[in-house]
């Protein structure tokens, strides 16, 4: 039997329209709702045809049922003498074709057939969301403001009204205003997945609102030929990018600037007047960090890779305008490098000694690191003997410094001769022992050391001891790190047996013991060794508590040094 369904297929027409939906794939909708209301009726195994035609605006529902001569499933078969009431011929195994009235559906197989059409249009326009938007984060939408609750902003967007899209606060702008019915432009931060379906989450407060704003102005951007490295932002007050240029040929800040700031103006009124610096990115952290702190002029620049933490040095006039109000240049350039930056004045940098990176953090107070050193990197030991000892787990020098006899004899591999050598060498770096030897200069370095005098603070003479001068030259070469100096008697006789240091001051109160320890490897390799203040202002002067013993790495400060001793 065929239906008029004139209204259905208006239904069909309309729906095509409204949800931007395929006709085929709306039809195919309408076949699974109507299979749905089937199910409803005659059972889930129940078997039709179902033929639509828009033209004629007809609707036929035929019902497929299988003769049998017992039936124990109505919704798919049908009695053979039941069968033969239709036509006399039936035989078991036929298909009775019943055509079933579009108005004999009940209420109950309607309202299914209903809920999985409208089921089936919201995947569709949940999947068609997801397609279209996946790959459109970071990128520029428009819309109109539809209302405004709980401070959040709904947008309307203009090509595609069924998604759900959201200003959220904190993505918003607080200098901007907005009401009901306005244009607005914003970008794709991300997509959320809620019950209600896909939700896009756009934002006018996000670094990515600037970018794809000189992705608007900016035709080099869009072609690729000039990049956005790096972005920093405060909404509403400042922004700083960082831009290169894959053509040596184009000025990536100029191309962003454009002629007369046409570009960069156009983007700034988008922002309402919000301030944007520009600066060429570099790969050298020490120079991107000069040009991020513009429009300050930076005179020196100092970084440490370890804690990427720079250093920077302006002078006395420049201090304010690096700073920024509140603090916001310089925080906005970190933000862009990825680096912690350090401001100072000249002056305080000239107060510090004024050469070299001096405001590096102090390195650690114990002298452990100094000690751990790897055996095969010390002179004098066999290879035999470093082999054994590492099979038992002793590698660096921290593990044997302790070793007694027993314990060296104990070890898997070693003979009575390498464990002889081992313990010469452990008393070489502990005991007293060997005449003095002369130093570079033709000086003994008994001699320099006070020739076995206790070194109080008021024996011995200016001569014979480190001026206070040399005192701080020792903190600022403390404070340069890089290894340039090394606290502690354990980390100065340990850099001494690797031949690390050129020279050594020892404090005027040291025990005699600490002096024949460091003395006899000192003279061993021929490295000068001085005689400082007591323990405690030598360690004052290095911010550190009492200092036995201070060994100097960098040559240029040794030279110092025993230069000024000299004087």
């Amino acid at each position: 039997m065929t239906t008029n369904t004139s209204d259905v297929v208006s239904a069909i027409r309309e729906l095509t329209n409204t949800k931007q939906l395929e006709r085929t794939e709306l039809l195919d909708l309408l076949k699974d709702g109507l299979h749905a209301a089937l199910v409803k009726r005659y059972g889930p195994n129940v078997r039709a045809e179902i033929g639509i035609d828009e033209l004629k605006g007809t609707i036929r529902i035929a019902v497929l049922r299988t003769v049998v001569e017992a039936v124990e499933d109505p919704g798919s078969q049908v009695a053979l003498e039941e069968a033969r009431f239709e036509d006399p011929d039936f035989q078991v195994g036929d298909v009775l074709e019943e055509e079933v009235p579009f108005d004999a559906f009940g209420r109950t197989a309607v309202q299914a057939a209903k809920q999985r059409i409208i089921q089936r249009v919201r995947e569709g326009e949940r999947a068609r969301i997801r397609e279209e938007f996946s790959d459109k984060v970071g990128e520029l939408l428009s819309g109109e403001v539809q209302q405004i609750e709980r401070g959040k902003i709904v947008v309307m967007l203009a090509k595609f009204r069924e998604a759900e899209a959201i200003i959220p606060y904190r993505e918003q702008n607080h200098r901007e205003h907005f009401h009901q019915g306005d244009t607005i432009r914003a970008v794709l931060k991300r997509i959320e997945e809620t019950p209600k379906g896909p939700r896009l989450i756009l934002s006018r407060a996000d670094p990515l609102f600037v970018k794809a704003l000189f992705r608007l102005e900016v035709p080099e951007i869009q072609q690729q030929i000039v990049e956005i490295r790096a972005t920093a932002r405060e909404a509403g007050s400042r922004t700083k990018i960082a831009v290169s240029s894959r053509d040596d040929s184009i000025d990536p800040v100029g191309a962003c600037v454009g002629l007369k700031g046409s570009r960069v103006q156009a983007v700034v009124n988008e922002l309402n007047g919000e301030r944007i610096d520009i600066v060429p990115w570099s790969p050298d952290p020490e120079r991107f960090a000069k040009l991020a702190l513009a429009p300050a002029r930076v005179a020196r620049v100092f970084s440490d890779p370890e804690t990427k933490t720079i250093q920077a040095i302006v002078d006395e006039d420049q201090l304010s305008l690096a700073i920024g109000r509140n603090g916001q240049n310089v925080r906005l350039a970190s933000e862009l490098t990825g680096w912690k930056i350090d401001l100072y004045s000249s002056r305080e940098w000239l107060e510090r000694g004024g050469e070299g990176p001096l405001f590096a953090p102090l390195p650690p107070a114990d002298d452990e690191a100094a000690t751990k050193v790897s055996l095969r990197e010390l002179k004098g030991l066999p290879v035999e003997l470093v082999d054994a000892l590492e099979r038992a787990g002793h590698k660096t020098l921290q593990d044997i410094l302790d070793l007694e006899r027993e314990d060296v004899d104990k070890i898997a591999g070693m003979t009575p001769e390498i464990a002889d050598k081992l313990m010469a060498f452990l008393n070489e770096m502990t005991e007293e022992g060997g005449d003095d030897e002369a130093t570079p200069d033709g000086t003994a370095a008994g001699a320099r050391s006070g020739e076995g005098g206790e070194g109080g603070e008021g024996g011995g003479g200016g001569a014979g001891r480190v001026s206070e001068r040399l005192v701080r030259l020792l903190g600022l070469g403390a404070r340069g790190g890089g290894g340039r100096v090394v606290i502690g008697v354990t980390g100065v006789r340990a850099q001494l047996q690797r031949d690390a240091l050129s020279c050594v001051v020892l404090a005027a109160d040291a025990s005699l013991r600490t002096r024949e320890k460091v003395e006899r490897l000192a003279r061993a390799r021929r490295v000068p060794v001085l005689m400082g203040p007591v323990a405690e202002r030598l360690g004052a002067g290095l911010g550190r508590p009492p200092v036995q013993a201070v060994g100097v790495a960098d040559a240029a400060l040794a030279r110092g040094l025993v230069g000024s001793w000299e004087e």
